[in-house]
């Protein structure tokens, strides 16, 4: 073992390496759930925690999938994709964000689900010591890779006075100079903020006169409701100058253990991707990529889980207000993103969003998500599995019902 331990990378620390000594937010949730049910096995976990959709992929999708698995064509190396696939990603780009200047040959390439893409990005810029702007809370990929290259992350708060919006204003000189990329991502998880065309103006200009690369993470991007419509960072003037942008199938599609993405833009940034990409992975499954084109030509099905999520922020958030929390609706994601309370009326009082969550876990039998990087909140996701809008209002009715019981004071 120490022979091992000795050589493990200094990224990883070193001979001090050992995750089981490291406490991830997701592994203490689970722990936190395993250990209400073993208490509690009769009072069924409502879960709001999870960041997946519900449902399966439609079977048109999966069909298709099942007739191309088998095809002698597509057994081969995909390498940085099929053709047909990226025409398709443009297409869908064009249909759903209004976006005409996309080359599918220069400027777009597909990846083994977001999370891959994010991960090889900053193997595409970053040096020792340079330094990726990266909005928290928010997800660590990039930014965690970005450490393992030597270099150095500045988080951006996403605080509620801001909108959930990043002040560049606040960043200090000393950091620019050396900041290489910035990480955005809307509509944002877990805040449910959406972006504006003025805020992206605002993104571009920042690029410009700061010399910084543009990464805009887009996987919540067609999930949105109430009249918001899809908008796309590479729909400003001058963006695709400065930056490139991440979609996903995972969450517009339902298609989250499938593992296919797409990134579009600066064709450089996507030649520099697709260099590193090919020295790291050989590609998804063409016969993957072929269902993500039907998917992408039916927007249909991220039609219906909008509607869905939709009535039951509806239903979620008239509950959450009854019982106290500033809860609002967001245009976007299919994330609930609330204060924490400050404590019970029998005299508990809550310091952090971590004590609520287990607070809620153990007494309630209700599983969410706790962030403290910009004020104590807690993330709420519509996502838990019910078959019609029936049982979507009893489950809701019984999280009224458990959360009325604990007379939280606000």
């Amino acid at each position: 073992m120490y022979f091992i331990r000795n050589k493990i990378a200094d990224r990883l620390g070193g001979k001090d390496f050992d995750t089981s000594k490291k406490s991830y937010k997701f592994m203490k949730i689970k722990k936190a759930k395993a250990e209400a049910m073993a208490e509690h096995p009769e009072i069924p976990i409502i879960d709001l925690g999870v960041g997946e959709p519900d449902l399966p992929a439609d079977p048109m999708v999966v069909n298709t999938l099942a007739a191309e698995a088998g095809h002698r064509e597509n057994r081969w190396y995909a390498d940085n994709g099929i053709p047909v696939f990226q025409e398709a990603a443009a297409k869908y780009l064009q249909n759903i964000y209004g976006l005409q200047n996309i080359n599918p040959d220069s400027e777009l390439l597909h990846g083994i689900g977001a999370k891959s893409i994010l991960a090889l990005l900053p193997l595409c810029f970053i040096n020792p010591g340079d330094i990726t702007l990266a909005t928290v809370p928010g997800y660590p990929v990039i930014a965690t890779n970005t450490k393992h290259l030597g270099g150095e992350v500045y988080n951006l708060p996403l605080y509620k006075e801001n909108n959930f919006y990043p002040d560049f204003s606040r960043i200090p000189d000393h950091i620019l100079g050396r900041a290489k990329l910035l990480y955005i991502n809307y509509p944002n998880n877990p805040t449910g903020q959406v972006a504006t065309t003025e805020f992206y103006k605002q993104v571009v200009d920042f690029a410009y006169r700061n010399d910084i690369v543009v990464i805009s993470d887009a996987s919540y991007g067609a999930i949105t409701f109430d009249g918001y419509q899809p908008l796309s960072f590479l729909s400003v003037d001058g963006a695709k100058e400065v930056g490139a942008e991440i979609h996903s199938l995972s969450k517009a599609f339902n298609m989250t253990g499938w593992r296919l993405a797409f990134i579009a833009g600066n064709a450089k940034i996507i030649e520099a991707y697709g260099n590193v990409k090919n020295n790291a992975d050989s590609g998804q499954f063409m016969a993957i990529q072929k269902a993500g084109i039907t998917a992408l030509a039916h927007p249909e099905i991220t039609q219906a889980n909008c509607e869905r999520y939709s009535r039951r922020f509806d239903l979620l958030i008239e509950t959450l207000q009854e019982i106290g929390f500033d809860a609002r609706k967001p245009k976007g994601t299919f994330y609930c993103y609330v204060a924490i309370p400050k404590g019970t009326k029998s005299g508990i009082v809550f310091q952090n969003a971590e004590e609520v969550s287990n607070y809620l876990i153990k007494e309630a039998h209700i599983s969410t998500v706790p962030w403290d990087d910009a004020g104590a909140f807690l993330r709420l996701s519509v996502t838990f599995e019910a078959k019609d809008y029936e049982e979507e209002k009893k489950i809701i009715g019984e999280l009224r019902d458990r959360l009325s019981r604990l007379e939280l004071v606000f």
